[in-house]
């Protein structure tokens, strides 16, 4: 699809609430103020907005505990409170506002990843801007995304968006972190997201909050995947939107790669869980991320897990990183059974005709470093 104007803004608890235990609409008006300015120079933003369970607890008089229970029940108040707000404030400017509520059900089944995304671009073509949060009042955690961040990383896939910013407490990734280590550096720009710099991400930075740096890797990484540039910024600068956009900013950008991803190798990457995996030798690796090749039998060395004929599988190297993702072709009895053979032996052994390829080329997407290669 064609790239648009749109551009996801992940908005954290601590921004937000200011770093208190309510909401800050003093904060938010801000917020929405720069919203309208990116709209005025031809921008379409997108928000992921977290906050539903703060405001939940501004709303009720009493205390409540901290139990998945009473989590979901703030979560159901919370909603409510919050897009009322983001409704009220965005009136003042005469923009009508939309909640989308998701879970990771809504991305992984194909159908309903077609329904979200076709619903995202109608409201952006009527030039409504789309409020999005995790529907944590229903929300199992076999379902949940698990925090706004990732969220932010699938819907900006879903809206086919040009940047993805995730506003925190922090201006980006340091050296180090920068609460404990006073020496610590902002890094600027990054092109490849690998284990080092995972583990310079700490734990979460707000009691309030489920995301960390960690987090926001992990949605960076996702994003990068999909062609889409990443950048962490401090929420509570003033005009920090305006300053991203205009390059001026202290933050964190983290690169897009090149390689174009088509809807359903979009898809691929955002929705669905792995069922198994296989893993390939070098031959096979070479193939399908320098080659733009599809994945073959004859470079399967090992298997696990249970999956059926269109699944999603893990495609791994012989050190077991992650090379792709993809739709399988054969169920793990059949993979067991045809490993290490030639295409045209598949038949033979299985007793009924068969594909002659594993994850065909249309149906597979890479990860990681091997993204960037074709």
């Amino acid at each position: 699809m064609k790239k648009t104007k749109v551009i996801v803004i992940k908005l954290g608890t601590s921004v937000l609430t200011a770093g208190t235990d309510k909401l800050n609409k003093p904060r938010m008006i801000d917020i929405v103020t720069q919203c309208m300015t990116l709209k005025q120079q031809g921008y379409q933003p997108v928000l992921v907005s977290s906050g539903a369970v703060a405001a939940g607890r501004d709303a009720v008089e009493h205390s409540v505990g901290v139990s998945i229970a009473e989590k979901q029940m703030l979560a159901a108040i919370g909603q409510g409170q919050l897009i009322h707000l983001w409704q009220s404030l965005f009136a003042l400017y005469d923009q009508p506002v939309a909640q989308l509520l998701l879970t990771r059900a809504d991305v992984e089944d194909r159908g309903r990843y077609l329904n979200a995304r076709d619903t995202i671009t109608q409201l952006l073509k009527h030039q409504v801007i789309p409020i999005v949060n995790e529907n944590d009042a229903v929300a199992t955690s076999e379902i949940k995304v698990g925090d706004n961040d990732n969220l932010s990383s699938l819907v900006a896939i879903l809206a086919n968006a040009d940047k993805l910013l995730l506003l925190t407490d922090q201006p980006g990734l340091f050296t180090a972190d920068p609460r404990s280590n006073p020496t610590a550096t902002l890094i600027s720009e990054v092109e490849q997201i690998d284990q080092s710099l995972m583990a310079l991400a700490g734990g979460a930075g707000s009691k309030l909050g489920t995301g960390g740096m960690y987090t926001k890797l992990e949605a960076a990484r996702t994003a990068q995947r999909a062609g889409i540039e990443t950048i962490i910024a401090k929420g509570a600068e003033p005009q920090v939107i305006e300053q991203v956009m205009a390059g001026t900013a202290q933050s964190t950008t983290f690169v897009r790669f090149d390689a174009p991803l088509d809807g359903r190798k979009k898809w691929l990457l955002s929705g669905p869980k792995s069922a198994g995996f296989v893993q390939c030798d070098i031959g096979a690796v070479a193939a399908i991320s320098h080659q733009g090749a599809s994945l073959l039998a004859k470079g399967i060395v090992a298997m696990g897990g249970e999956f059926a004929r269109g699944d999603v599988i893990e495609i791994r190297d012989l050190d077991d990183q992650l090379v792709a993702k993809g739709l399988v072709a054969f169920d793990h009895r059949e993979m067991d059974q045809i490993k290490r053979l030639h295409s045209s032996e598949i038949p033979l052994v299985l007793g009924y005709p068969a594909s002659n390829v594993v994850v065909h080329r249309d149906d597979l997407v890479l990860l990681d470093v091997y993204a960037g290669s074709v």
